[in-house]
């Protein structure tokens, strides 16, 4: 009987699923995908013009190739082994050029083969693939105990044989159609007390195991946790059989992400991930919140023209003499000159945002200022006015945090954000992007403080006028409090006649997830003449005291 070979020519994409490159082309026209396993006949008349065709249904040759029975002796294998699944070789010269995995479909017909090519470890496929069962499930009934489930036909061949050939081991075509697979075949797995699932040690493997193990019952999946080798294959050829079989008896029963037995955490529980700390300036703060921590998000607020710039401004250069971590900057109602400015400012004691007091110093000496703060070329600012879109936002986060290694990110303020959003429900917008900077947090580990605006009251006496904060006063959105770790309020009677009264601020902490602690903090004096903020005594305690005594 004539065989025509048909040889692999390249990758392309497939049209028939989301792969980029696992639909293969080859030089008969055919192509035929890796991943969702569709063939497709060539164009033209080369079907008609074999003269021998297969019965088989999207057959490559008119017949399959036949080899013969060997030991793979690179892989660790023996005839046996191979024999057992039917598995045989083709040989050029003294190598064994390609392996011939065969295939049956459920009623026990061959009709498909899978060739590995060993130079390039490519693989092609005679008959139609996707109408076969798992490999090796011909050879072993349904109902037993044990059923090993493995990503590739080696490490079933592998497992097989490092048990004494006692157990049965079967396997997906592979890791992209091993759901599938497992759903077609699901009858015959779920029949056996136990599937234990042995996927490669890698992302593919681990995805794989996951979706796998989730269409079983509780209890029903146990996963072999392979550690230092990357499969079943691996270990047979390194001589590694009876670590092997020590972590297959050792495989534990399958658990939904997320839920762990805590007895299991072991010597984890006491290794903390690293988180940069950076204590406040303020001893009241530190007192309850102990500093400020890189994974989290903390939120200021107040009313308008409280003060919260002034702290933040405060904040980024006590991060900046206080740490050597870079510091970005999304300040969206100021210009970049204004940021540069205002952190100048600090190391000047002086009001240098202000262009009258800033003209009042020589160039050289806001040179001097300059070289301590943003000349250390720790800091990095959003050059943008106004509203912009959450990705735009959300992207500039990212490689501030990523590509400038920012580990710490400042955005004031919250409400400009979300003010050019097409949404026009502000509610739902602050939602989207609370949620999308939460998650941001967790993936770079930044140290996020963010501003937010209060909405408007009812009460007679405004937050302007010293009311004090709650969280429900926060402007838009209750996920603001949800999704912060510490939210810390700034309230501050700016209308009063007493001058102590108007330039002191209470800070208060309406939310701290770290250590529970709320309440007054501690009280800031905003020094007009330097601009800085001190932390002083509470001076209302004469007038709590008076107001007391006249009750």
């Amino acid at each position: 009987m004539n065989k025509t070979e048909s040889t692999f020519v390249k990758h392309v994409p497939c049209p028939h699923c989301d792969s980029s490159d696992g639909n293969s082309v080859w030089s008969d026209g055919h192509q035929y995908c890796f991943v969702c396993e569709t063939f497709t006949e060539p164009e033209g008349s080369y079907m008609e013009a074999v003269q021998t065709k297969s019965p088989i249904k999207g057959v490559i040759t008119n017949s399959f190739s036949q080899g013969f029975y060997s030991d793979i002796r690179d892989r660790g294998l023996k005839e046996a082994t191979c024999k057992a699944y039917g598995v045989k070789v083709e040989k050029e010269n003294t190598f064994i050029s390609k392996h011939i995995y065969p295939y049956y479909n459920s009623e026990g017909n061959h009709i498909s083969n899978k060739i590995r090519i060993t130079a390039n470890k490519d693989f092609r496929v005679e008959g139609n693939l996707t109408k076969s069962t798992l490999f090796g499930q011909n050879i072993f009934s349904p109902k037993g105990k044990y059923i090993t489930l493995c990503e590739g036909e080696l490490d079933a061949l592998s497992v097989f044989q490092m048990f004494g050939s006692k157990w049965p081991c079967v396997s997906v075509k592979s890791a992209a159609s091993a759901l599938r697979d497992c759903k077609d075949n699901l009858e015959y797995l779920d029949s056996f007390e136990s599937v234990i699932l042995c996927f490669d040690n890698d992302k593919a493997g681990k995805q794989a195991t996951t979706k796998v193990a989730e269409l079983f019952e509780p209890h029903k999946c146990r996963i072999v946790n392979l550690k230092d080798f990357k499969d079943a294959n691996e270990y047979l050829v390194a001589g590694k059989r009876e670590e092997f079989i020590r972590l297959w008896w050792a495989a534990v029963p399958y658990t939904p992400a997320g839920i762990i037995n805590l007895n299991s955490l072991g010597d984890a529980l006491y290794d903390e991930n690293y988180c940069e700390t950076v204590h406040f300036p303020w001893l009241g703060l530190n007192e309850k919140l102990y500093g400020l921590r890189t994974g989290e998000l903390v939120t200021f607020t107040s009313g308008a023209g409280m003060g919260k710039s002034s702290i933040i401004r405060e904040l980024m250069h006590h991060i900046m003499t206080n740490s050597e971590d870079n510091i970005g900057v999304l300040a969206l109602e100021e210009s970049v000159k204004n940021t540069a400015f205002n952190i100048m400012s600090v190391e000047a004691n002086e009001r240098l945002y202000i262009k009258e007091i800033r003209d009042e110093f020589s160039r050289d000496q806001l040179r001097e200022w300059e070289k301590k703060t943003i000349g250390t070329g720790r800091f990095f600012a959003f050059d943008h006015f106004g509203s912009a879109s959450n990705n735009e936002i959300l992207n500039r986060m990212r490689y501030m945090a990523k590509a400038l290694e920012c580990k710490w990110i400042v955005i004031d303020h919250l409400s400009i954000l979300v003010s050019g959003q097409e949404d026009t429900d502000e509610r739902r917008s602050i939602d989207i992007l609370m949620t999308k900077m939460r998650s941001l947090v967790e993936e770079t580990q930044i140290g996020l403080l963010l501003v937010s605006h209060l909405r408007r009251t009812t009460a007679d006496r405004g937050h302007e006028e010293g009311r004090e904060v709650s969280l429900s006063h926060l402007r838009g959105s209750q996920s603001i409090a949800h999704l912060s770790d510490a939210v810390i309020a700034l309230e501050r009677n700016q209308q009063a006649t007493d001058p102590v009264d108007a330039n002191t601020t209470t800070v208060r902490i309406l939310k701290n997830r770290y250590t529970g602690e709320t309440g007054i903090a501690t009280y800031l004096f905003y020094n007009s003449k330097t601009g800085r903020l001190g932390e002083v005594s509470n001076p209302f305690e004469a007038e709590d005291t008076e107001d007391a005594v006249g009750n």
